[in-house]
């Protein structure tokens, strides 16, 4: 049985999120560093984004899944525009604290497990009676991890797809573990999520 939400994003809020993200998707499509890589990483954004508003009437989510979602959305398209390997306050980053990389991309994987734990929960919460704790925390970190590994699984795809032009996308940096430093950082997010936010979500979902 699907239960409502106590607090879900109000309207005006909902639309905000909504054009901001259309603003800045109109923003990384102009000129973006790499055309090949803009397509691959701004069309699953594009289309989360539209399931999310096809979604909303008959499936509200709180609110706090909701900013998280249009934050990894975000981030998602920002990358889209410089590659993930070049968005300039990383750059400067790198320079000031003389890092061996540009981190966005381990950021947007912490986020991207925290996305993917924080919508897991409420959707199970709120559909399957889960009498176990222990049950509901494995199949949050079962859900981020399967997430992850399938972006990891898509990034491989598309580099025996498109080759050489697929390496802004792949990301590595030249780090040989960067795919399972990726999932790690995706779980550290699950993990933050469960032990940080799930009394928030909670009080979202029940409203006490």
């Amino acid at each position: 049985m699907i239960t409502n939400v106590k607090t879900p994003p109000a309207p005006l809020e909902r639309a905000a999120l909504g054009l901001i993200f259309i603003g800045v998707t109109l923003w990384s499509a102009l000129d973006p560093t790499d055309a090949l890589t803009w397509w691959l990483e701004a069309l699953p954004a594009i289309f989360l984004f539209i399931a999310l508003v096809a979604t909303h009437r008959r499936f509200p989510l709180t609110r706090i899944t909701t900013w998280a979602i249009y934050a990894l959305l975000l981030m998602m398209v920002v990358g889209a525009h410089y590659t993930y390997s070049g968005v300039p306050p990383f750059d400067w980053l790198k320079e000031q604290f003389s890092l061996s990389r540009n981190h966005y991309d381990r950021v947007s994987h912490v986020l991207q497990g925290v996305t993917v734990a924080l919508f897991a929960r409420e959707v199970t919460r709120r559909t399957i009676e889960v009498r176990r704790s222990a049950t509901l925390f494995a199949l949050i970190i079962l859900a981020t991890l399967g997430v992850s590994a399938g972006c990891e699984l898509v990034e491989w795809i598309a580099a025996e797809f498109f080759g050489d032009g697929a390496q802004e996308f792949l990301g590595m940096q030249g780090d040989v573990w960067d795919a399972q430093k990726d999932m790690g950082l995706a779980l550290i997010g699950a993990f933050v999520t469960i032990g940080l936010l799930r009394k928030a979500q909670d009080r979202q979902i029940d409203g006490a």
